[in-house]
């Protein structure tokens, strides 16, 4: 039987975790979450949730990014879709329920990615009734779902859950069987939909104003000594800001309703 299983790599995310976990719990048969020694309110979060649901969700602190990929690894064959979901992504759980039971019935089992459609939140009000951003298209879609069924292995020195590495496909699929959801239903009728907030604040510890925030596994402290990690932290700092503008601010900014997003957790 087909089953979709959510991985999660979180670092200090406590403003939107619990909602972004609580909406797609419904839709996955399990939920594997890897803590990156977060020192925010994230850790009582992540239990409070594991607590509610005992069969279904798995934390794990973990002191590299790298360690995420390793929970997910031992899926690769099986008839799994691996769904990667970060605390900045706040799905619409009512639809993805649906599109997650079709894929369970083999909608796209002949794929290997899936591409949904996106909203790249620069703004939203107080009370969670509207946000303004940018939509995919014209920016790339950031969502992660792979159909495990297609690979033989993925592994060898991947950063993170779902990054890097090498992919042993089976025969019959390679890297280009993708399904590009974003570029054929628009976000009002999509199912498979989401609220990127990559440029709100997220955690508790942020100033007001954090600007772009590192990737995870960009957080990682290298052995190059003090100056030189000093400047690699601000070279990246830049370059991170530099290239999710370039990616996640195309086209013009649209406002959309999004209350749908955002139910009581």
């Amino acid at each position: 039987m087909t089953r979709v299983v959510a991985i999660v790599l979180v670092r200090n995310e406590d403003i939107f975790i619990e909602q972004a976990l609580r909406n797609v719990l419904p839709a996955c048969d399990e939920l594997l979450i890897a803590d990156n020694l977060s020192t925010d309110n994230t850790p009582a979060i992540l239990e409070a949730i594991r607590r509610d649901f005992p069969d279904k969700v798995t934390v794990r602190r973990v002191k590299n990014p790298s360690e995420s990929h390793d929970m997910i690894r031992p899926l690769t064959g099986t008839d799994t879709w691996v769904f990667g979901v970060d605390g900045d992504e706040v799905y619409d759980g009512a639809r993805l329920k649906g599109f997650f039971d079709q894929l369970r019935g083999g909608l796209y089992r002949d794929r290997w990615m899936i591409l949904g459609n996106v909203l790249n939140v620069a703004q939203m009000d107080d009370a969670h009734q509207s946000a303004t951003g940018y939509l995919s298209p014209p920016c790339r879609s950031m969502t992660k779902l792979y159909n495990f069924a297609a690979i033989d292995d993925w592994g060898n020195c991947c950063a993170e859950r779902l990054h890097g590495g090498n992919v042993k496909f089976r025969p019959g699929y390679d890297s280009m069987k993708r399904v590009f959801l974003h570029d054929e239903v628009s976000w009002k009728d999509a199912a498979f939909r989401c609220l990127h907030l990559c440029f709100l604040r997220r955690s508790s510890l942020d100033s007001a104003s954090p600007g772009v925030r590192k990737n995870i596994m960009d957080t990682q402290v290298r052995s190059w000594g003090k100056l030189a990690n000093l400047f690699r932290q601000w070279f990246q700092k830049k370059s991170d800001a530099c290239w999710k503008n370039e990616v996640y601010r195309r086209g013009e900014p649209v406002t959309l309703p999004v209350s749908e997003f955002f139910g009581r957790v």
